[in-house]
C-alpha cells in the first residue's frame, strides 16, 4: 500500500491570470517565512525548475530587496526580482521587469500549523506581457507550478 502523495489545494480565483493554490505546512509561520524570504533557497522551492542558481540579492529580503536568479526556460537568462510587498511572517510578494507579482500570503491556524497560499498575478501586467504569457500558454503550466511550490515549500518548512 502507497503512501498518498503531498498535494496543494488548487483554486479559482475568479480572474485568469490569477492562478492560486494553498496547502496547510506543520510549521510556524516565522519558520516558513525565514525559507521565503532568503533568496538563496528559492531554487529548492522552486515548482517551476526553471531557477538554476541565485546569484544577487540580501541574505533577508525586505521591502524593495532586488534579487538576481540564474533561470532556464527553453533558454538560459537572467532576471532581477523586486519585493513589492512585505509583511513579516504574513506576506511576501516579488516581480520582476515583466510586472507580473508571486505572492506568498502566511496565516497562522494553531501554534505549528499555517496555511500558505501562493498566487501568480499576471493582472497587472503590461499589454505586451499578458501577450506574452498567452501566447506561450502559460498559465496552465504556472498554476502546476505554483501547486508544486507549495508542496517543495511543506517538504523544507517541516524537515527545518
Amino acid at each position: 500500500m502507497s503512501e498518498n502523495p503531498i498535494r496543494s489545494e488548487i483554486f479559482d480565483t475568479g480572474h485568469p491570470e490569477i492562478k492560486a493554490a494553498r496547502i496547510e505546512i506543520a510549521a510556524s509561520p516565522s519558520t516558513i517565512f525565514a525559507i521565503l524570504s532568503d533568496p538563496k533557497r528559492h531554487k529548492e522551492i522552486d515548482g517551476s525548475s526553471t531557477i538554476t542558481s541565485n546569484i544577487s540579492g540580501p541574505a533577508k529580503l525586505e521591502l524593495g530587496s532586488k534579487f538576481g536568479m540564474k533561470m532556464r526556460l527553453g533558454i538560459k537568462y537572467r532576471i532581477t526580482n523586486t519585493v513589492v510587498e512585505f509583511k513579516e511572517n504574513e506576506l511576501i510578494a516579488w516581480r520582476h521587469l515583466g510586472k507580473w507579482n508571486w505572492r506568498y500570503e502566511l496565516k497562522a491556524l494553531g501554534p505549528n500549523l499555517t496555511l500558505v497560499t501562493e498566487t501568480f498575478d499576471a493582472s497587472n501586467c503590461p499589454r505586451i506581457a499578458k501577450s506574452w504569457l498567452k501566447m506561450r500558454d502559460a498559465y496552465p503550466w504556472v498554476q502546476k507550478a505554483v501547486a508544486k511550490s507549495l508542496v517543495r515549500l511543506k517538504t523544507a518548512s517541516e524537515s527545518n
